[in-house]
């Protein structure tokens, strides 16, 4: 479809002139002469631009500041036989996109009608991806922008309002309890409780009692009839935590809760229904286990509907400046800190450490860093020693204003380096994870001096 656009002025027939020359450069053009006439076009019509003359107004207001408050997103073009730069400047600050001067020179309107439609598609592209950007590198409080998180986000945001069985995978520390509970938040029983199990803190006998409660005199200490979490979680989510060590014995009992909803509480006959949404969650390899006889095979099934697994922190490096700042506004905040930043040499070792115990290490180094700092930004000397002392090479910082592109290839080399590290030096999985492609990624190390003597890997 072609773009739309209202001419307005009060010579009737200076309007049709424009308005055949708009026509005859492929637009559809409706006229008027009338600032109020074009207020009823501009709600009625979904115009791109509007060429105006300026003294039009309505009620002692111009038309330019009308039209821009009912639509914002209306580029306008004011026309006028009386211009000066001090005209121009005021058209401008309201917020016309250009300002031309009567005789119209065909060709000069056609180039600004041109040059608004870009800076208005422009702008219409930024919004877009300035509201991706915002939804991709945070889900509820989850940080991330990395494809693999992004793409965590998709299956979140259709999973979360549905009654299936999630379950969660991923190493200790990648925010497992923080995912299952986004997925509470975003459910249909997000007004019921959400109960959390760790099934690896109890011993066997307990945890059944922690999961199904108990009646009183089952065994020694049962002074009373006592719920467990699946019935206090009725209505709402059910969390079960490193469902791995769950015992032959239990995986038996939880089997049938799953599948039917129904269980007895320990020492009793009664059974008992219940309406809970299950999200389990490990950082084992359940399907080995199953393999190894180590964990049920129908059980595995059952609890595997969606399964999602989070990446450690060393796959999604991408991700860690943006986790670096959160943590340090909230814990500056929290501590009542007034830290703003991280030091460069700081900076440095944070993003080039490889982080094995993924978030949760993350946070409590920024969280330490923030408690000891005596200056307004993180320097070296507030990091833990495994992290300032880490064997890796020291980046000279400059101190003189480069130019942007030439500024920028330090960081760049360094990322790239990290990431070949990271995978150990194989160009396709770092490509892969860069988002580059494997060509682009070898003239970069090229460039750098990143390539290992020449072998077989080298790009044919």
């Amino acid at each position: 479809m072609s773009s739309q656009i209202l001419v307005v002025d009060s010579d009737p027939e200076y309007a049709r002139y424009l308005a055949s020359f708009l026509e005859s450069s492929g637009y559809e053009i409706a006229v008027c002469s009338s600032a109020d006439r074009a207020l009823d076009l501009l709600e009625a019509t979904g115009f791109d631009i509007m060429v105006a003359e300026q003294d039009l107004e309505i009620e002692g207001r111009s038309l330019l500041s009308r039209a821009a408050d009912l639509r914002t997103d209306l580029a306008i073009i004011l026309t006028t036989g009386f211009g000066t730069i001090e005209t121009a400047v005021s058209a401008m600050r309201q917020g016309a996109f250009d300002y031309l001067s009567k005789p119209i020179v065909p060709e000069e309107l056609r180039l600004s009608v041109q040059r608004s439609l870009e800076q208005r598609a422009l702008v219409a592209e930024n919004s877009k991806l300035k509201a991706q950007l915002t939804r991709h590198r945070q889900l509820d409080g989850i940080l991330g922008s990395s494809a693999k998180m992004t793409a965590i986000f998709e299956v979140v945001e259709s999973v979360a309002p549905t009654r299936a069985t999630v379950l969660i995978t991923g190493a200790s520390g990648t925010g497992k309890s923080v995912m299952a509970r986004v997925i509470h938040n975003r459910s249909s029983c997000k007004d019921g409780p959400f109960l959390e199990v760790n099934c690896g803190a109890l011993p066997d006998t307990l945890l059944e009692s922690e999961l199904f409660g108990h009646a009183r005199g089952s065994f020694t200490g049962a002074i009373r009839d006592t719920a467990g979490k699946f019935e206090q979680a009725d209505g709402g989510t059910l969390f079960l935590d490193e469902i791995a060590t769950a015992s032959p014995a239990l995986q038996v009992k939880l089997l049938r809760v799953i599948q039917s909803r129904k269980f007895e509480r320990v020492g009793e006959t009664k059974t008992r229904r219940v309406d809970v949404r299950l999200i389990l969650a490990t950082n084992q390899n359940l399907l080995e286990m199953v393999s190894d006889g180590e964990f049920r095979e129908d059980l595995y099934y059952r609890i595997n509907v969606v399964n999602i697994e989070i990446p450690e922190l060393k796959e999604r490096v991408e991700d860690i400046p943006f986790l670096l700042d959160h943590f340090l506004r909230h814990f500056a905040d929290y501590h009542s800190k007034p830290v703003t930043g991280f030091g460069p040499e700081a900076l440095d070792h944070l993003l080039s450490y490889p982080w094995p115990g993924n978030i949760r290490e993350l946070e409590n180094t920024v969280e330490r860093a923030v408690v000891l700092s005596r200056s307004p930004t993180i320097e070296l000397r507030d990091l833990p020693p495994g992290i300032a002392q880490q064997d890796r090479p020291v980046v000279q910082l400059r101190t003189e204003i480069l130019p942007l592109k030439k500024a920028l290839e330090e960081p760049e080399k360094l990322i790239i380096r990290q990431a070949l590290e990271l995978n150990h030096w194989n160009r396709q999985k770092t490509a892969d994870m860069l988002e580059v492609n494997r060509t682009t990624l070898f003239h970069k190390m090229k460039k750098y001096g990143l390539l290992p003597p020449k072998g077989p890997d080298s790009p044919q």
